[in-house]
């Protein structure tokens, strides 16, 4: 899925026991299209047959994130980070509409996969305050994930050979309230950095 204006979320109900848990998937892309299926659709018929609420967000692409910019061959950052805005907007929605959909507002996490790894950081980080004007009574609600899954990152090193360093914008926001986070990564992965989830870890850590 690719020319994304207008986000939406779908909720997928468990099949069977709900165990009152909820994630929402950000599917990967680079923030130039969203792999919706593999990593999104796929993902939230898994989720749903372990009794867990799976909310799917196509969120606004492409170049609504840090991106690989071809012609210039390095990482650019936006200056509107519309795939953050959607992502706190939808995690305000869900704890907002917890009581309706089953959910516990206290175990409402976030999963995703590359460029949507890189959305789990940035949830799991910047969450103390919205990047949009207030829409509703949903955006009084707290958009912090109570957990983080993030599966081969992308985004997340600063790209610099001599400088093993996190980007600037996810480094400086790591603290204590930063979410619980679980990080998968492959050591021989073609696509995405390893050093992304590397950096991501010891700032964690640390």
């Amino acid at each position: 899925v690719d020319n994304v204006s207008r986000p939406t979320m779908t909720v997928y109900s468990p099949r069977g026991t709900n165990n009152g848990v909820a994630v929402v998937v950000f599917p990967g892309g680079g923030y130039h299209e969203l792999a919706i299926d593999l990593e999104g659709t796929e993902v939230c018929d898994w989720l749903t047959s372990k009794g867990i609420t799976a909310v799917l967000l196509k969120y606004s692409v492409p170049f609504s994130g840090p991106y690989w910019d071809r012609q210039l061959k390095r990482q650019v950052t936006p200056k509107a980070p519309m795939a953050l805005e959607d992502a706190q907007r939808t995690v305000g929605l869900v704890r907002f509409r917890a009581a309706e959909w089953h959910i516990d507002p206290h175990k409402i996490g976030v999963l995703g996969f590359s460029a949507g790894g890189h959305l789990v950081a940035a949830m799991s980080t910047h969450f103390e305050r919205r990047l949009y004007p207030a829409v509703d009574e949903a955006d009084k609600e707290s958009c912090r994930p109570d957990f983080a899954v993030a599966l081969y990152p992308g985004h997340l090193w600063n790209g610099d050979e001599n400088k093993f360093e996190l980007n600037p914008d996810i480094a400086t926001h790591i603290t204590s309230q930063t979410s619980p986070t679980f990080l998968l990564q492959n050591e021989d992965d073609h696509v995405d950095s390893v050093n992304d989830s590397l950096v991501y870890y010891i700032g964690l850590k640390n």
